[in-house]
């Protein structure tokens, strides 16, 4: 898998997340074949990069409650 450049990167909290703090997801719309995720605790930490169409599938089993948050 080839490297890619977060630096730039712009991060938002998922609406998934802990609004108090806890679990805070943070992820990258910046690029449009895979989603980076990181630790909103951890900024500077490494992050985990899903295949856009993975992450989709992922968050709308979630929606769907297929998952267990």
């Amino acid at each position: 898998m080839r490297s890619i450049d977060l630096s730039a990167a712009t991060w938002r909290r998922s609406s998934h997340s802990n609004q108090d703090g806890g679990a805070c997801v943070e992820v990258s719309d910046d690029f449009t074949a895979v989603v980076p995720v990181r630790d909103s605790k951890n900024p500077h930490g490494p992050a985990l990069i899903f295949a856009a169409d993975g992450w989709s599938s992922f968050v709308s089993a979630l929606k769907d409650g297929a998952v267990g948050a």
